[in-house]
């Protein structure tokens, strides 16, 4: 069974266009294509979705809605694909849950291939993006008191390293000679404990809280 897509974009031009790159991976398909935050809701609401590909600018709201009530419930994985780039924006989605972050510039035949990338583990986001979330991480880093940093064991904090390099479960798993299984449970463990519920929330508390280092 193909992977199940909504897309939420309301540019009718650009919505079909999208649904036309996801549709060119035959292990994916676009159940449902709306161009509103609330038509977005329902059909979330309705499940049956493995991945929201949504804008952030929405006619009736922000797409940052979306990808919280996605992220919330756990089921379905939030990426962003955006004209917005800016700090405000790029931010706010990660806080919110987005697993990805994509520019609308970034290659309609590579889309497919991104959100299986998410779909792996990985963490799909345009270069730029990737550079700007490096330098904001390193910036706004936050010396916390020991006493708030949750205590890691040290294969958390292995795995947690290797989160924040972008590398998918099966990769993490190999390099360090365990089950994909086994990466999965690490990382719930971490999200829990950082109080997360995505990869993105997880390297900005992992930055925030300072365990890991900026050349990590």
């Amino acid at each position: 069974m193909p992977t199940s897509v909504l897309l939420v974009e309301d540019d009718p031009a650009t919505r079909d266009q999208l649904r036309d790159a996801v549709a060119m991976n035959p292990g994916l398909t676009v159940t449902g294509a709306v161009g509103t935050v609330s038509e977005g809701r329902e059909l979330l609401r309705q499940g049956g979705i493995a991945v929201l590909l949504t804008d952030l600018g929405l006619p009736d709201g922000s797409g940052v809605e979306l990808v919280r009530e996605a992220a919330r419930g756990g089921d379905v994985l939030p990426l962003v694909i955006t004209v917005f780039g800016d700090e405000r924006h790029v931010v706010d989605a990660i806080r919110a849950g987005a697993m990805g972050y994509l520019l609308k510039d970034h290659p309609p035949e590579e889309l497919g291939a991104a959100i299986l990338d998410l779909l792996d583990g990985g963490a799909p986001i345009s270069p730029g993006i990737a550079r700007y979330l490096l330098s904001h991480m390193r910036n706004e880093a936050a010396v916390v008191p020991s006493d708030d940093v949750p205590a890691l064991s040290d294969r958390e904090c292995e795995v947690l390293r290797f989160i924040v390099k972008g590398f998918t479960y099966a990769e993490i798993a190999s390099m360090i000679d365990i089950s994909t299984h086994t990466v999965s449970t690490h990382i719930r463990k971490i999200y829990r404990k950082l109080s997360v519920h995505s990869r993105g929330e997880a390297v900005y508390e992992a930055w925030k809280m300072g365990l890991v280092e900026a050349d990590d």
